[in-house]
């Protein structure tokens, strides 16, 4: 698997990060060049229509029908080709979307509407450097169009721009604060006792949301309450070191055979094995670990993955003391499965817990090396790095708590608090950039010299996988015997597609028999389609930079560089 000189991964396009740049809230959008124009926008109105009012109660059947009618009396009207959009969007009907959105493009392509519409479902079919273009386009037009503000607030945080989508998502919020999609996004950005307060709101009324989303974000709402009765401070490093190197422990398929690698986690001083997975969230564990560990339950929530069985019934916990080779945290949330092992093992151990630091995943050495972060360029201090146990938590958001930084000595420029942009460090430059949603590391991967495709990297992925929906593009597919589970149990359709070669970053493989299987609550869940996952057979034949904080990977292959098994 030789590397390639050319990287293939395209990044959110430059010139929509330079245009953002230029954006002053309200005030002035660019148009065009580098030039600014200041303008003046108005609040929206909140008058939603039958048709709305079916859709925010999720009617979605009704709604259809209420925009489709509407639709034949005013052919190709922005506002209801972008009100039929979403509810195609919320049943996963993007080609319906997708060809609603060009048909009305067709016959007003200067709508900032309909130029948003579009870039909304590029966004969802995991083409975000399309969506940047129309954004742009968007942007030309009408900046104070709303729906476009969180567009642009997802493109950005989707490359790890978090200051920047975060003063995104306080315009959109200000130009039309009714808006559910917006308010959403905006009541994440409030304090504990306020985000409760607005999120019992947006819950009692209509928001558009299905049955399985407004769960979990009912869960979220007991999760956030229960934070508030019994607080805890955010997961912190008591270690004298801030650097470690832990060994990769085999986790065996058989007397003969490494199935995977995990590392060795002390939970309250009780021993558990967990995998190494860039596809999973934090430090999940089975019931009988958390047992052992004395762990209570916090508040509950549920968990899914990959299998056709549902999302399984967990509960948030807290770890006084956890302990992965040298290193020591206090105070850690961990998820528990209520029921069963993890993925036939202990649990997993997600590597979006060690964000707050500089990761190298050396599978030839076998082993996990951590080191500090690039320091930025307006830091006061070197950012003292610990787990990052908050579920799917991507805003780079400062998280000490107030009484820890009022205690700090003060300092001509402090460094500042809350979410922040990416930062690429001059030794750093040649890092391939990647795109990341929640815990999720995304990357393009072409797919025998065609388009490219949306992939996630995961190495509890056990082998390099694609949808039958884009092998079918590229090469034949054949049903298949083969066993595929995941944190939902097993999958109901497994095919294999003939020989592909994945392109991604420096990196080519061409794959025979590639596993070929389904994954729409993970495209739906992350609101983007993913075409498969580049596995642990790919992965594992590497060393792995990763840098969460600022969506950056590298990725190294050396056919002579390997384990060597002591004699």
């Amino acid at each position: 698997m030789p590397p390639e000189t050319s990287t293939l991964v395209p990044t959110l396009c430059s010139s929509f990060l330079r245009r953002y740049l230029a954006i002053a809230f309200l005030l002035t959008a660019c148009i065009g060049s580098r030039s600014a124009l200041a303008v003046s926008c108005k609040v929206a109105a909140y008058a939603p229509t039958e048709a709305d009012q079916a859709f925010l109660h999720s009617d979605y059947d009704r709604a259809t029908t209420l925009y489709q009618a509407q639709l034949q009396e005013r052919p190709n009207d922005p506002a209801l080709t972008i009100g039929l959009m979403q509810v195609f969007l919320k049943q996963q009907k993007v080609t319906e979307a997708d060809d609603v959105v060009r048909k009305a493009l067709a016959q007003n392509p200067k709508s900032a509407i309909l130029l948003t519409a579009l870039g909304e479902v590029q966004y969802r079919e995991g083409t975000p450097w399309l969506a940047g273009s129309s954004a742009d386009a968007a942007m030309k037009i009408d900046p104070c169009y709303p729906q476009l503000r969180l567009l642009n607030a997802e493109l950005l945080r989707l490359s790890s721009y978090y200051a920047a989508a975060a003063k995104e998502i306080t315009v959109a919020q200000s130009l039309d604060p009714h808006d559910p999609r917006i308010r959403r996004r905006w009541l994440e950005t409030l304090p504990l006792k306020e985000r409760i307060a607005e999120l019992e709101t947006y819950l009692s009324a209509g928001s558009g949301n299905d049955a399985e989303t407004m769960r979990s974000l009912h869960f979220y709402l007991d999760y956030l309450k229960q934070q508030l009765i019994e607080p805890h401070k955010a997961c912190r490093l008591v270690s004298d070191t801030e650097t470690a190197t832990v060994p990769f422990a085999a986790m065996m398929r058989d007397a003969n055979h490494i199935r995977t690698f995990g590392l060795d986690v002390k939970f309250n001083d009780h021993n558990a094995r967990l995998e190494i997975d860039t596809g999973a969230s934090g430090l999940v564990i089975s019931r009988s670990v958390a047992d052992h560990a004395g762990l209570k339950q916090f508040s509950r929530t549920e968990m899914g993955g990959v299998g056709s069985e549902g999302r399984k019934a967990a509960y948030t916990a807290f770890a006084n003391d956890i302990k992965i080779g040298s290193l020591e945290f206090h105070d850690c949330a961990v998820t528990v499965i209520e029921k069963g092992n993890v993925a036939d093992s202990d649990g997993l151990i997600g590597m979006d817990v060690f964000s707050r630091f500089l990761i190298t995943l050396d599978y030839p050495m076998r082993q996990l090396l951590l080191a500090p972060l690039p320091r930025r360029p307006d830091d006061a201090a070197p950012a003292k790095p610990t787990l990052e146990t908050r579920n799917g938590a991507d805003d780079d958001a400062d998280e000490r708590p107030a009484d820890t930084a009022e205690a700090m000595p003060s300092t001509p420029k402090p460094t500042p608090r809350g979410p922040r942009d990416r930062y690429i460090a001059p030794e750093m430059t040649h890092w391939t950039h990647i795109y990341r949603i929640g815990h999720q590391l995304l990357i393009p991967a072409a797919l025998n010299n065609t388009a490219e495709k949306m992939f996630i990297l995961d190495t509890g992925s056990f082998s390099t996988t694609i949808s039958p929906e884009a092998a079918r593009e590229v090469t034949k597919i054949h049903s298949s015997d083969i066993n595929v589970k995941g944190i939902s149990g097993k999958v109901d359709k497994v095919y294999t597609a003939d020989s592909i070669t994945f392109r991604f970053a420096n990196i080519s493989q061409k794959v025979q028999d590639v596993v070929a299987f389904a994954t729409p609550l993970i495209s739906k869940n992350l609101n983007m389609e993913v075409s498969g996952f580049i596995g642990y057979t790919a992965l594992a034949q590497m060393t792995i930079g990763i840098d969460y904080r600022d969506g950056l990977m590298k990725f190294d292959y050396d056919p002579n560089r390997g384990y060597k098994y002591p004699q």
